[in-house]
Parts: structure tokens; C-alpha cells; sequence
């Protein structure tokens, strides 16, 4: 592990620009002590007064809600924009509660469906990569991954903040011991040709080769096509690992889905907007809790415009 990630409490993150992030992990630690209706009824609250104060933020789930649900009214696409960001607001709850709680805490609140799919695939004796994506409520549904798949590595992207880098890989400790660059492909392949377990998220922005322009919500989005060559080359399984906050304060549910059949194929193309598609149907039915915020449609090559340079 690099030494930049074993602690937070070097003086170099004392200086006053890093004290929003001091403040926001000291939340967060306190909100894993509260009782989760409390975690989730404060979190909305805030993210009720971050919809008012975040603009820019704010623009950005507007245009997102705005290309990916064409068919919703003015007034639909606002209501969604709001519940937007009480999601968010609570995903600063949970992300204390995925990072500090307790694995048994963790365990009474999160309800595990497709554990089927999960004891076939390790029948099989091969690799298994499990597709994630940016939900809001990741950092918690994704806490109790190391229970399922003990041994899981996780693809990490490196924060350009210092100290949130930091915070968030120490965070994720509890689900992997060991995280790898999403630029390390070598370490992925070896790592699931020794039948082993890689969590990746779905969703990557990352230019390159390893990248195409797919439709996302019908609108075409650089996408990472890195899971169907992962796939081809290492004969690994992959899983999706797709999850939902609950109404009512109750908890969380995530779903571990079926293998796709005859895939990979030689189409990378076709394999990723396959995956796509699943992610979408899973979005469906919480538009709300996906990473509105997230600039999916960014850095696109002439002649796609930028969607997000709007007033």
C-alpha cells in the first residue's frame, strides 16, 4: 500500500483549505453512531439545503435527468432533481455507516438477493469480476463485498484531492484489503487468472483503448470496455452487483445478477452495451439514488458537443 494512504493525520492535511473534509469525516463517524432513520432524515435534510446552494452541481443532474428522461414532464424532471440530492445528502450518512459501523450492524440493514448466482459462479473455480456502478448509496451497499467474496480487490480511481483520496481508500479497507489502479489492467488479469475476485465499477469514464462511445440512456457516453476484454482473456464470470436504499428508513437491498449468457463474445461492443443495458434497467427503479452528479457524458471527440456547458 502506498504510505500516502496510511493515515490522515499528517500535518499536511492541517492547513485551512483541507478543513470542509476534516468536517465532513468527523459527520460521518458521527452519524455511524446514530440510529439509521436519524442517519437517513438528517442526510436528506442536508441534501435538501445543498440543492439551494450547490449550482453548479445542481446544473449538472438537470442536464443529466434531462437527456437520460426525455419522456418526464418540467415538473417531473424537477421532483426527480430534488430527490436527487436528498439521496445524496443521505449517501454522506451512509458512507459513515458503510465505513465505521459494525459488520453485524451492516449485515441486519443490507438484504442479499441472488446469493444463487453468487455459488454457481464460484463452482465454476475461475475468476469472478463484480460489476458495480456509482450509486449514491455505494459506499454502504458495497461495505459487506469482502463477506461475500472474501479476498475481493477492488479497481480504485485515484481522487485529485489528496485527503479525500486518502479518506476514501482507507474507507474502502473494510471491503478490500488491497485496491488497484484502474489503469493496472496486468494486475486485474493476473489477479483473475489466480481465480480471484475483482470488484469494478461499471460506469468509469476512461478514455483510451480500453474505451468506446456507447449509448447511455440512448445518448452516446465514453465508456470503459474494459469487463468484456477482462472477461475474454481471463475466462472469468462476471456478476453484477447492483443495489437500492429502501423506502421507509428500512435498510438496503442488493442484487447479485445472473451471469450474461455466451458472453463475452468477440464484440466488445455489443458485450459493454449489454452491460449498459442491465445497469439502465437497474436505474429504473430508483432513478433518484444514481450518480446524478457524475458528468457521464463528458469528454466525448468532435463532433459531440458538450452537454454540460449550458446556462
Amino acid at each position: 500500500m502506498s504510505s500516502k494512504h496510511d493515515s490522515i493525520s499528517y500535518v499536511r492535511f492541517l492547513a485551512p483549505r483541507f478543513w470542509p473534509i476534516w468536517i465532513l469525516q468527523w459527520w460521518m463517524k458521527f452519524a455511524a453512531l446514530l440510529p439509521y432513520p436519524y442517519q437517513i432524515i438528517i442526510g436528506k435534510r442536508l441534501g435538501r439545503i445543498g440543492f439551494y446552494i450547490s449550482a453548479k452541481k445542481r446544473r449538472i443532474v438537470k442536464r443529466n435527468l434531462e437527456i437520460c428522461f426525455p419522456e418526464l414532464s418540467d415538473v417531473e424532471q424537477k421532483k426527480l432533481l430534488k430527490k436527487h440530492f436528498e439521496a445524496m445528502g443521505a449517501a454522506f450518512s451512509e458512507m459513515g455507516l458503510g465505513w465505521y459501523s459494525s459488520t453485524e450492524r451492516l449485515l441486519n440493514l443490507i438484504q442479499v438477493e441472488g446469493l444463487e448466482h453468487l455459488e454457481e459462479a464460484r463452482k465454476k473455480g475461475k475468476g469472478i469480476i463484480v460489476l458495480c456502478a456509482h450509486f449514491t448509496t455505494l459506499e454502504t451497499s458495497t461495505s459487506i463485498l469482502g463477506e461475500l467474496f472474501p479476498g475481493l480487490k477492488t479497481v480504485y480511481s485515484p481522487q485529485s484531492n489528496e485527503m479525500i483520496d486518502t479518506m476514501i481508500y482507507q474507507g474502502r479497507q473494510r471491503l478490500a484489503k488491497q485496491q488497484i489502479s484502474k489503469d493496472n489492467i496486468r494486475a486485474m488479469v493476473r489477479e483473475l487468472r489466480n481465480n480471484g475476485v475483482v470488484g469494478y465499477l461499471a460506469d468509469l469514464v476512461t478514455e483510451g483503448s480500453n474505451s468506446a462511445l456507447i449509448p447511455f440512456f440512448t445518448e452516446p457516453a465514453i465508456t470503459t470496455t474494459t469487463v468484456s476484454k477482462l472477461a475474454k482473456i481471463t475466462d472469468a464470470t462476471v456478476l453484477t452487483y447492483f443495489f437500492t436504499r429502501l423506502p421507509g428508513k428500512t435498510g438496503y437491498v442488493v442484487n447479485i445478477g445472473a451471469p450474461l449468457s455466451n458472453f463475452p463474445t468477440d464484440d466488445v461492443i455489443a458485450d459493454t452495451r449489454r452491460l449498459v443495458k442491465r445497469l439502465e434497467d437497474y436505474i429504473r427503479r430508483a432513478p433518484e439514488q444514481y450518480m446524478w452528479t457524475y458528468r457521464r457524458f463528458k469528454d466525448r471527440p468532435h463532433p459531440y458537443p458538450d452537454v454540460y456547458d449550458v446556462e
